[in-house]
Formats: C-alpha cells, sequence, structure tokens
C-alpha cells in the first residue's frame, strides 16, 4: 500500500531550485535512508511532506487516513511541563479513548432509555476493542520502555522541560513522536543527542516497527541497521538504491563507473562525429557530413555520473613528539558524584585512541581534564616533550560568530599566515567563493564543523584532541575526515559517539562503563568481539562449576559481568507466576467486555486500572524470568 507520493516536488529560495522536481513513492512499512550533502535540500524536502512548508509547485499526496509525523530540530515546548506530561502527549487519542470509555461508562449507568443505551453499548464496545487493538491498557508501560530506551532515568520524570538540556528536550520530542506512531515517520538527525545504548535501542525499535520511516541521518551504522532503500538527494533530485547504506555506497560506485566508461565513449564519438561534419559539410561528402549531422541532433545523450564532492581536507605533517604524549596518574574529576576515578593510563606518539560511553559519563570533562582546562579532583597529567596541541571543541566555541571566516581560521600561532594561503585551507574544507565573506554565525551546522576543523588544521599541531568530530557533517565530509586522520603522523584523542567513525579511525579505546573505565587496544568492532567472547567463556565457565556446584569464579578486571536487576528466584516459581498473571489478565478482559459491566462507570475505572497494572506486572515478570535464564545459563 502507497502511502505517500512526492509529485514532482520543487521549492526554490535564490535563482536555482534546491529541489527540482523530485519525485518517489513510500510504501507501508519501508524504511529508507534520505541522503545527500549539507545544503542539498533534505530538512526543505521533509517541511514539504510534513506540509510545514509548500512547494512552488509539484505536490505530496497521502493515503487516506495516514498520519505523518515529523522530528524537528528544534522542537518548541512549555518550559514548564513535566518531561512525562509532555511525553504522554504523544499517546494523546489513547487517553481520549479512555476517558470516552470512562464517560460511556457512566453514561449507561445513568442511561434509562433501551434504544439509547443500546447504541451507548455498541459505542463503549467499539471503544473497548480500539483500545485493546492500540496496547491502551499498558499505557503507561509503553511510556516508560520508551523513555528508558531513549536514554532517561526514573528520577527524571518529573522535571520540567525547562531543567533540562537542549539534547534531552529533542530525546523527548522523539520520544513523544515514538508513542504517537503515525502511519509514516519523518525522523531527521535523530541519533544526534543519543549515545550509542540508546542508539542501539532506536535502531531495534524502528527495525521492528511496522511504520513507515524515511529517515536523515550521518550515522553510517544506523543506516545500516535500520533502512532498506536509499534516496539520494542531488542538485535537486532523487535517485532511488535498493540496500542499506553500504549496499548504496557499493551500488553508487558501480553505476558511476559504468556510467563514466559510457559518457567517455559517447563524447569520444561526438567529438568525430563534429570534427567530421567540421570538415566536410561543404566538401564532396557533404551529404554524409549532414546526416551524420542530424544523427546527433537525435541522439540520447548520457549525463555525466552524479559525483557528490568529497572534500580532501589533511593536516600538515606532524612534528615529533617523545615517545608518550600524555601520561595520566590516579586521575578523577566528579561534581555531585565521581565521573572517573583512578584513572591510569599513557598515551603514546602515533596513537589514535577513541573515547565513548553513555551520555553523562564524563567523556567531555575527561578530555578538558587531560588539557588542563579544568582541575582534577585528584591524579596528575603530565604532557610528553615538544608536545603541540590542537583542540577542537565540540561546542564550536573556537570559532567566533562575528569573524568572517579568514579571520576565524587565522592561527594565533602563525599571524602571518596570508589570506590566499587560508582560502586554499579552507577549499580543502569544502569551502570557497563568496561563503569566505559570510559571518561564521550565519553558516549552517555542518559549515561551522568546517571552519573550526580547518582552523584545527591551521595550527599545524603534532597532537589533535577532538570533541564529536563528526557532529554536524555529512556522510561525504564524515569519510573524508576519516582519511585525512588515518593518514595523519601525529596522535589523536577523541570522543566520538559515530561508531563506523570509532571503527575506522580508533586504534585503541577508553570505554567508559557503568562505574568503570575500560582500556582496550583495537578498533569498536574488535572490542564488541572481545565483549562477545569474554560473555560466551563466563557462560561456558559457570555451567560446569553449577553442575559441580563448585564455587562460581569471581569476576576480575578484565572480565564483564552482568548486573542483576532483581532477586534471585527459581525458574519454576517465575514460570508458575507468569502463567497465572497471564489467567488474571484472561479474566480482567472478559470482565472489560462483559456489558454487564458498562453500566458501572466506577467498576469499569477499576477493572481498567487492574487491567493496566495486570499487563505491567507481567511485562516485569517476563524481564525477570528472561535475567534469570539468561545469568543461570
Amino acid at each position: 500500500m502507497i502511502l505517500l507520493k512526492a509529485c514532482d516536488l520543487v521549492r526554490q529560495f535564490d535563482a536555482d531550485p534546491i529541489l527540482d522536481g523530485v519525485s518517489f513513492e513510500i510504501r507501508a512499512g519501508e524504511k529508507v535512508g534520505l541522503v545527500g550533502p549539507n545544503g542539498a535540500g533534505k530538512s526543505t524536502l521533509f517541511g514539504l511532506l510534513a506540509r510545514t512548508d509548500t512547494p512552488d509547485s509539484g505536490r505530496a499526496e497521502y493515503a487516506s487516513g495516514a498520519r505523518i509525523g515529523l522530528l524537528e530540530q528544534d522542537p518548541v515546548f512549555n518550559p514548564n511541563t513535566p518531561l512525562i506530561e509532555e511525553v504522554r502527549s504523544g499517546l494523546g487519542s489513547l487517553y481520549s479513548l479512555q476517558e470516552e470509555a470512562e464517560a460511556t461508562a457512566h453514561a449507561i449507568a445513568a442511561c434509562e432509555d433501551d434504544v439509547e443505551r443500546l447504541r451507548l453499548q455498541k459505542r463503549f464496545d467499539q471503544v473497548q476493542a480500539d483500545l485493546h487493538r492500540q496496547g491502551g491498557y499498558a499505557v503507561e508501560h509503553r511510556v516508560e520502555e520508551v523513555l528508558h530506551g531513549l536514554g532517561f532515568e526514573d528520577g527524571q520524570f518529573g522535571q520540567s522541560l525547562g531543567s533540562l538540556s537542549g539534547g534531552q528536550r529533542n530525546r523527548a520530542a522523539l520520544a513523544r513522536l515514538l508513542l504517537a506512531r503515525p502511519e509514516v515517520l519523518l525522523l531527521d538527525e535523530p541519533t544526534n543527542h543519543l549515545d550509542i545504548a540508546a542508539t542501539e535501542w532506536l535502531e531495534k525499535h524502528l527495525a521492528q516497527s511496522d511504520q513507515a520511516v524515511i529517515v536523515v541521518s550521518h550515522d553510517r551504522y544506523f543506516l545500516d541497521r535500520v533502512t532498506t532503500r536509499i534516496l539520494e538527494l542531488f542538485q535537486g533530485t532523487t535517485v532511488d538504491f535498493p540496500g542499506n547504506f553500504s549496499k548504496y555506497w557499493q551500488l553508487k560506485e558501480e553505476r558511476n563507473k559504468v556510467l563514466a566508461k559510457t559518457f567517455e565513449k559517447q563524447q569520444d564519438y561526438i567529438a568525430r562525429q563534429e570534427e567530421f561534419i567540421r570538415r566536410n559539410f561543404y566538401g564532396q561528402k557533404a551529404t554524409q557530413a549532414k546526416d551524420r549531422e542530424k544523427k546527433l541532433e537525435r541522439l540520447d545523450t548520457v549525463d555525466r555520473p552524479r559525483e557528490i564532492p568529497t572534500p580532501s581536507m589533511g593536516f600538515a605533517s606532524a612534528s615529533r613528539t617523545g615517545d608518550w604524549v600524555f601520561d595520566v596518574q590516579d586521575l578523577c574529576k566528579g561534581y555531585l558524584k565521581p565521573l572517573f576515578q583512578d584513572l591510569t593510563l599513557r598515551i603514546p606518539r602515533g596513537a589514535r585512541v577513541g573515547i565513548f560511553g553513555p551520555n553523562g559519563a564524563g567523556k567531555t570533562t575527561l578530555l578538558r581534564t587531560i588539557l588542563g582546562e579544568i582541575p582534577a579532583d585528584s591524579g596528575v597529567v603530565r604532557r610528553g616533550t615538544n608536545v603541540q596541541i590542537a583542540y577542537y571543541d565540540q561546542n564550536l566555541s573556537s570559532v567566533r560568530d562575528d569573524d568572517d571566516l579568514i579571520e576565524a581560521v587565522r592561527p594565533a600561532n602563525n599571524p602571518t599566515m596570508t589570506p590566499a594561503q587560508i582560502r586554499d585551507l579552507l577549499a580543502r574544507f569544502a569551502l570557497k567563493g563568496e561563503i569566505v565573506q559570510q559571518r561564521v554565525g550565519s553558516l549552517s551546522g555542518g559549515e561551522r564543523s568546517k571552519v573550526a576543523l580547518a582552523k584545527v588544521a591551521a595550527l599545524n599541531a603534532n597532537v589533535l584532541v577532538l570533541d564529536e568530530p563528526t557532529n554536524h557533517l555529512d556522510l561525504w565530509s564524515c569519510q573524508a575526515l576519516e582519511e585525512t586522520l588515518k593518514t595523519f603522523d601525529g596522535t589523536l584523542l577523541f570522543v566520538s559517539h559515530d561508531r563506523y567513525f570509532l571503527d575506522r579511525v580508533a586504534t585503541s579505546l577508553i570505554v567508559f562503563e557503568p562505574g568503570r573505565w575500560r582500556y582496550y587496544e583495537g578498533n569498536y568492532t574488535e572490542y564488541l568481539d572481545s565483549m562477545a567472547r569474554l560473555s560466551a567463556e563466563q557462560a561456558a565457565a559457570a555451567a560446569p562449576a553449577k553442575k559441580s556446584a563448585a564455587p562460581a569464579i569471581a569476576p576480575t578486571s578484565d572480565r564483564v559481568k552482568k548486573k542483576r536487576r532483581f532477586p534471585y528466584r527459581k525458574l519454576e516459581d517465575l514460570e508458575q507466576d507468569v502463567l497465572q498473571a497471564e489467567e488474571r489478565i484472561a479474566l480482567l478482559q472478559d470482565e472489560l467486555a462483559n456489558s454487564d459491566n458498562h453500566r458501572d462507570g466506577e467498576k469499569m475505572r477499576d477493572l481498567q486500572a487492574e487491567y493496566e497494572e495486570a499487563e505491567a506486572s507481567l511485562a516485569l515478570l517476563y524481564e525477570q524470568w528472561e535475567e534469570e535464564i539468561e545469568l543461570q545459563s
């Protein structure tokens, strides 16, 4: 079933249209990635599809009854609204059904007219069926599941939106939209404010959903795991590719190679025919020349392949440091509670160390403590010899809004760097032409990021410290930055939640885990493989130990142990409780469907509350049963 159809959409702001005849169809359940360079018009297209903007020509058509939900980059909230109330508003239709069910039950109880009572009972039965179909008796469980999945803790549920960070408010908007369950989801950079755990939860949620999804993201792991089709938007039009992002990247390269050869052959053919026509148009072969001219006029020309430009970027060759760059001993830092403690490591020359972990774990704080921007609570950080640092701050505070790009990038350690040299440097980061004269404050997020990276390059440092450098960059710029950093001959210390970037760039990792940190030699995939092997080894070691009643193997600092969420219980007891809970829910469903109860509004309220509580209890029993299976295996 086609839910959405874009028909020749055109949108123009300046001389050239940003969208110039965009057409495609979206079917129920499809997961589509919308990709293109910064400024290609992805957000503009979303505005037209969500009808928050109007096309200059063309139209967007929707299936009857299909709802479109748009995740906005800067959602507007009432700052006094509690987080959980704002998120619950995504389930407004379900709450309305609950209220209607209660009001109808009261009306039935008070009704004395048999015909009207029959009409009310039919309506009540329909409302109950709708509630059952939409999971209306487990609303609070769904709200908590989504909030926990996106990284919120129970203690934050009652906080006002005004007290939350910008990233947390964006996550609240995403939670509200996921709970609303529109038939078509338009997600514009949904992972921007998510840590890796929350991103993985969102991947599973979307992949298992029956909704149609169109997503804009620079997270290539996310696109690979969620999407089954890619729409490439460039130069005002879209091209359709089957498969996920990796398949698109492969098909794009293969298609362009074929098109390039075909284009070159045709251009060579045209050149030879034009040369023949020029030489013979008025000679003895004039008839042949005119015939060839007519054939050229009728020729279907092959377009040059759509090549999305990739910036070269590049950092200067690094001067040599000592054998180690940072020596960290027993470092501790915290505010209301410790973020990290007893952190001891030595970063050697030439290492590329990636840092990742949950939001709020202290990753940026660690960078700033190592750099000496904030004092440690205890411990020591020493720098090696001849260490020259360039720092990329994720808030982009290194470039001032009032400066033009030339002044913003001019390095303090080299004030004689000429404007021409700076222009050449900016061009390597895809910033050229009139944009160089603009103020930094007028640029997009991706353009500001490139300016900040260009300033890092201008410093000619031998140690790069980068905090979330891929934020706001498009896919092609991310790839260029990866290639640049892999060939950099200095030392790199960086924070990132981009798993693809961590995989391709890092040679070692600092991993923040609950209550501890870990240093691992290898990239992200190797780390995951190591953790999987460790879990398998622990499971294998636990099984014979259980059979022989031998003491359990104590976890060491190199082992990962799953924390128990629930008190220990026998599996047989849990299974009996699950069975009883399921039977209780079945009885409650019968009671809710019993028309004799519909006349008693108070009884219906109590039944609905009891049903919802039973559903939530059963969900917890399932989780405890699964945990016990995993821990006892």
